[in-house]
């Protein structure tokens, strides 16, 4: 794709996207304890809000511009050039990082404006404040950047920002550990990412998107150094946007504050990854094996994490593994070659999945004031707690419902559209299989999506003492949840497929960037299925199956709700196999983590710090030792024997210039 540099005054704003929430950063961290927490809380927000306005005007712009030069450039300065290698501080808005940046932006500040309400008393607010704003800057110059060395800058920051804000409430261990994990399985991906870096600059000769992807197309297909080159970038990926076998991070990331989980789940670092693969879909297309692996490997952890949210009973928990089947649903979508719906998806599950948490966050905060007030001493965040919650909280209950409709993939939805677009994508690329396992795990959403509604806001609320019950959150935490419930209906509809009589605008709008790689792809691999029987019978399939989910869940928990009990105790072993979540972390304990730990300290304690480091330092004690202990015996304390030295050696250099 050619990107032509567009000098208007639109163009030169873009610096300003990331400036806003860098500067609110830079208020509230140099201000800390004496901003006061209101005030905090209003400016990062509206750093947010001025962000989310530049990105409005930056993509109309765009929007008015002939499709195929769809593209705003802006180099602010040449970050640094060594011989043949050279990298600018530079931005590329195109129709994919537009859509990126107005999620960040748009979804980023109903967070923010969120957590005003739901972070209030907390004594550092400011502290949390000015970490969400450097999450913000972060990830739009990872979505920003026009080459990989800028991205990686990016990347790596929401990295740091993830382990700030996991681990915020660090006086709790687990939560320290919590964030300590993210970091560390995370710093696993950045190395293939970072070695991918240096195959491309070996291979290409530069690190600009451009010329990288104009001398890729040169290669022949299939090359090993393409294929060597996307499957590091696919580890970077797997980090990032936890897929198997990295993904464990991500559910023990919901020790941080809510809202966190609502940023990092949602409009930010889990979709860097699937961005990153869209960005290099070039490459991709030129590498079938790594194509086969994305799109294996996203619909193994779809269907894997989709199990574990069947038995979890932490509201929490069972949002973040649906977070990991959703990412893996994305990066199946890249691995048919379905880049834009893989896209679309990641769109409007941030408006869905951002809403779920936030709804989840209003929960814990209602039982969190009601078990302070009773004394109570339950898990606020354990659905066998709860009940009942929708006569109390009605607005939270309607637009988690709305999300949760959402996600199951109902028509008229956005996740319908974009879901329904993944799999028959997949179908009509010959995948079978791959769209088999997609089709099963959304009927597993449906299912785990529904019982957490029925478990949480039907039946009778279940710890009610002395006629207290949740209260509704305030305003500032339920209008964010309602402009995010109109988007989880309306926001699919960009993309309404041709079948059902709509123009699939998104998809349209993302082919200049994905045009190349659709010719590679029909070059090599013909067009597929094209046929509007089969695409309406499988959404009517889909549908069908994402019903049924719905339909078990409601016999399950509202219905018969003794049969859950009769079926764990019919599946014991099974059940405590998928309740444990398959023993994952036990495994990597036992099997990475331990030998670790103790090859470490064997080798680099016990053997490199005592022998070999305190060997040389006491070596060279002992060195010293020695020569002072010979030395010293000069030094007899009588004036003849140190006149007789010194004239002996003022003879020497006397004979020594003669000489």
């Amino acid at each position: 794709m050619h990107h032509e540099t567009i000098t208007t005054t639109h163009s030169a704003l873009l610096w300003l996207i990331p400036a806003f929430p860098f500067l609110g950063m830079l208020i509230n961290g140099l201000l800390g304890k004496k901003q006061s927490p209101g005030a905090a809380g209003i400016l990062a927000s509206g750093a947010m809000f001025l962000s989310f306005i530049v990105s409005a005007v930056v993509f109309f712009q765009l929007l008015g511009m002939h499709a195929e030069e769809r593209s705003l450039t802006q180099t602010l300065y040449t970050w640094m050039h060594v011989g043949d290698f050279s990298a600018n501080i530079s931005f590329l808005i195109d129709p994919l990082s537009a859509v990126m940046i107005l999620v960040v932006t748009g979804v980023g500040f109903l967070i923010h404006v969120y957590s005003i309400g739901y972070m209030k008393g907390d004594p550092g607010v400011v502290r949390y404040f000015t970490q969400l704003n450097l999450f913000a800057f972060f990830m739009l110059l990872l979505v920003m950047a026009d080459n990989y060395l800028l991205m990686f800058v990016g990347w790596e920051g929401v990295g740091l920002c993830s382990y700030l804000l996991i681990g915020f409430w660090w006086d709790d261990m687990d939560k320290a550990i919590a964030g300590k994990k993210a970091f560390i399985v995370n710093r696993i991906g950045d190395f293939g990412f970072l070695l991918a870096m240096f195959l491309i600059f070996v291979a290409f000769g530069s690190l600009d998107f451009e010329t990288v992807f104009a001398r890729a197309t040169g290669m022949p297909y299939g090359s090993g150094v393409v294929t060597a080159i996307t499957l590091l970038l696919f580890l970077g990926a797997c980090g990032k946007s936890a897929q198997l076998p990295l993904y464990v991070w991500l559910p023990d990331a919901m020790a941080g504050p809510t809202p966190v989980s609502a940023l990092i789940h949602a409009a930010t670092m889990v979709t860097a990854g699937v961005y990153m693969v869209a960005r290099s879909n070039i490459l991709y297309t030129l590498a079938p094996v790594s194509m086969a692996v994305v799109a294996g490997i996203g619909a193994a952890t779809a269907i894997f994490a989709a199990t574990i949210g069947l038995a979890q009973f932490d509201i929490k928990k069972v949002l973040a593994y649906s977070t990991v089947s959703q990412l893996g649903y994305m990066f199946l979508a890249c691995g048919v070659g379905a880049f834009g719906a893989g896209i679309f998806h990641l769109m409007t599950h941030a408006f869905f999945k951002a809403l779920l948490f936030m709804g989840s966050g209003s929960i814990i905060h209602a039982m969190h004031h009601y078990m302070e007030k009773t004394g109570s001493h339950d898990d606020p965040q354990d659905m066998r707690n709860m009940g009942g919650l929708r006569k109390h909280m009605p607005k939270t209950y309607w637009t988690f419902l709305l999300a949760t409709l959402a996600i199951a993939g109902i028509p008229g939805f956005s996740g319908f559209f974009s879901k329904d677009e993944i799999l028959w994508k997949a179908f009509s690329s010959g995948n079978i299989a791959v769209w088999v396992i997609g089709a099963i795990a959304a009927g597993l959403t449906a299912f785990y999506m529904f019982r957490l509604v029925y478990m949480t806001f039907f039946g009778e609320f279940k710890p009610a003492q002395s006629g207290e019950h949740p209260h509704e959150s305030p305003s500032v935490m339920t209008v964010p949840l309602m402009i995010l419930a109109v988007l989880s209906i309306i926001g699919g509809w960009v993309g309404i497929p041709h079948v059902l009589g709509g123009g699939n605008h998104i998809e349209h709008w993302f082919h200049p960037v994905f045009a190349g790689s659709e010719h590679i792809s029909t070059l090599h691999q013909g067009h597929g299925i094209h046929s509007s029987g089969i695409e309406m019978t499988v959404m009517i399939v889909s549908v069908l199956i994402a019903l049924a989910g719905i339909g078990i869940a409601y016999l399950f928990y509202i219905k018969k709700t003794d049969i859950p009990g009769k079926i764990v105790s019919a599946i014991g072993p099974l059940h405590k196999l998928v309740y444990n979540k398959y023993f994952v972390d036990e495994i990597y304990e036992a099997g990475v983590v331990t030998p670790i730990e103790k090859t470490s300290d064997f080798f680099l304690w016990r053997f490199f710090d005592v022998k070999i480091v305190d060997g040389m330092v006491n070596g060279a004690a002992t060195v010293v030792d020695f020569i002072a202990g010979h030395l010293r015996k000069v030094q007899t304390g009588f004036v003849q024997n140190y006149a007789l030295i010194m004239g002996a050696a003022v003879l020497v250099i006397v004979l020594v210039f003669v000489w």
